[in-house]
């Protein structure tokens, strides 16, 4: 199958993409998508406060229990030119790979004064990135949490507010890492967690911290040529042998994000899944042959994006464009603070049509 860009592109219209989250965590809007064979999938629009009714008891729920730190920071240059530094992610206890925008590249040696508070000082470049060294007397993300601002995507176009610090970060983030959340998750509530345990699903966690490249564009029409941007991911032997259990008692188990989709698909390509801290650059496209997720709860992503790409290769290309469509038909809400979707995989022997 030759893919290109243009096969995961769509229209939306602009006022679809939602710039601040709903007052309640469980009050989106949830597309129930299942492909079906040879016919159009079977679309149901409920709320995420319905997903109790459609987890089974003995399901499995794997959660990303990753938080996002206040990777944004500006600062000056030694020349006193203005910088703005987004930390893509940390490589050392005081060292990070960041995006540095200024009118002229830093050289490598040179210092940067952020928050008028602390110098950093540029080792060199790794790829499209700086790798910076922060001071050695305190903890990187301590610093960062008192110096930085979260960084919300690209397509809000505001700056974060108070509001943000607690909604752009799920109720259960506990290892901070991140500079964008897995948005899946911001629609869990406690109160939606006891429902979801009361109906008998059982919750398992891992950690994949998401790096700034879930944002950078693809550059190339043949996808094959496109390589990935790195993540670090842990995945507890608990979750395994959650998992083990869940497969031997005939549940499903039921990704929540695409984050925790990529590491748990990551750490079973030699077809075992292993417990471990590894790094993925995993690209999924249709073809792909998932060996561990059975249905995956998700936001809605951009055009011509990689997440845009892993959806299609799980549900099918043919049933993601017509979901999508219903979505923008009924005007769901897009991106990071929007609506989900609850997706079960389609059988690998189903072929799409491009």
């Amino acid at each position: 199958m030759s893919l290109t860009l243009d096969d995961f592109d769509y229209l939306l219209p602009p006022e679809l993409i939602a710039q601040a989250p709903l007052a309640e965590r469980s009050a989106s809007r949830l597309l129930v998508v299942t492909p079906a064979c040879g016919t159009s999938p079977l679309l149901a629009d409920a709320s995420i406060a319905d997903l109790p009714a459609l987890v089974r008891p003995g399901d499995l729920l794997v959660f990303n229990d990753t938080r996002v730190i206040h990777a944004r920071l500006h600062g000056v240059k030694d020349s006193g030119g203005q910088v703005e530094v987004l930390i893509e992610r940390a490589v050392g206890p005081h060292e990070a790979l960041a995006q540095v925008r200024a009118s002229k590249s830093p050289k490598t040696g040179s210092r940067l004064r952020l928050a008028d508070a602390f110098d950093v000082e540029v080792l060199g470049r790794v790829g499209e990135f700086y790798h910076l060294h922060f001071p050695a007397g305190e903890n990187l993300f301590a610093l960062l949490e008192r110096h930085g601002r979260l960084p919300l995507p690209p397509y809000i176009q505001r700056a974060a507010g108070d509001a943000d610090e607690s909604r752009y970060q799920t109720v259960y983030a506990r290892d901070p890492g991140s500079v964008a959340a897995p948005t899946a998750g911001l629609h869990f509530d406690e109160a939606l967690l006891a429902r979801l345990a009361e109906r008998g699903a059982n919750c398992a966690w891992l950690t994949l911290h998401v790096g700034a490249g879930t944002f950078q564009p693809v550059r190339v029409d043949d996808l094959g040529e496109h390589r990935m941007h790195r993540e670090r991911y842990v995945i507890p032997q608990e979750t395994v042998d959650a998992i083990a259990a869940t497969r031997a008692a005939g549940g499903r188990v039921i990704a929540v994000g695409t984050t925790s989709m990529r590491a748990l698909e990551a750490a079973a390509q030699d077809g075992t899944l292993e417990a471990g801290s590894s790094e993925t650059e995993i690209f999924i496209l249709p073809g792909f042959r998932f060996q561990v997720v059975d249905a995956l709860i998700t936001n809605f992503h951009l055009p011509k994006s990689t997440l845009l790409m892993l959806v299609s290769a799980f549900a099918g290309m043919d049933t993601i464009r017509h979901a999508y469509a219903h979505a923008i038909a009924r005007r769901y809400r897009f991106f990071s603070y929007g609506d989900a979707m609850f997706l079960t995989r389609k059988k690998d022997t189903e072929d799409d049509a491009i």
